[in-house]
């Protein structure tokens, strides 16, 4: 019975890493999707959402049967619950994701980002996605140290959400209000993306050591 049910433990655990993946390829898709203002590959971004949401519910009710059946105990049903908990963060960095998609598609045929900020946004981009990549590894590995790894790593992050702001808000920012409102919401959901990655990498910690860490 033990060892069915820590079967079922590294079945879910594997579901988790494949959202951190689909996660991972959303971001970078997305933000070809911008810089490239590709209609299609944004509106591809946006109809994969999906199955990120349906993922999602596969984890949930995964975790809900092993929690009904099993009655797990101590690090156990933190791993559990930790599951359900990481889940909605994982699903919450597609929507992210497709929120940069829906921005390119909102421009489209114009680009969302002007040429002076497109290096700012392709590294938010990319950093972003292999954050993702990284938790995915964490679930399937050891998570100990995980959340000060991400931690520092998003330290990045807000620099270059920074980096966008001092330059949209510069007094010859040449490209217009409306411009600027975009590009801040654009950094907004990045550096939110990664947010959730280190939120998930905390939790995982925690489930797997029983500690919550100080950074």
């Amino acid at each position: 019975m033990r060892e069915s049910f820590h079967g079922d433990l590294a079945r879910l655990g594997e579901q988790l890493g494949a959202m951190c993946g689909l996660a991972a390829e959303a971001m970078r898709r997305a933000n070809r999707a911008l810089l490239t203002a590709d209609l299609q590959l944004a509106e591809e971004v946006l109809t994969g959402d999906d199955q990120l949401d349906r993922a999602r519910e596969a984890c949930e009710e995964q975790a809900q049967s092993l929690l009904a059946l099993q009655a797990p105990v101590a690090g156990d049903l933190r791993t559990i619950l930790a599951a359900v908990y990481c889940a909605e963060k994982i699903e919450r960095m597609g929507d992210l994701a497709a929120h940069v998609a829906d921005a390119a598609r909102f421009t489209h045929p114009d680009h969302a980002v002007p040429a002076e900020l497109e290096g700012v946004f392709t590294e938010l981009g990319e950093i972003g996605a292999g954050m993702a990549d990284r938790v995915g590894e964490l679930i399937l590995g050891d998570a100990e140290g995980g959340h000060a790894e991400l931690d520092e790593t998003d330290h990045a992050v807000d620099a270059l959400h920074a980096r966008a702001l001092a330059a949209i808000t510069k007094d010859d920012w040449a490209h217009g209000v409306q411009a600027a409102s975009n590009l801040a919401l654009l950094a907004r959901f990045h550096e939110r993306f990664a947010d959730q990655a280190v939120s998930v990498a905390k939790r995982l910690e925690f489930a797997e050591t029983g500690r919550t860490s100080t950074t």
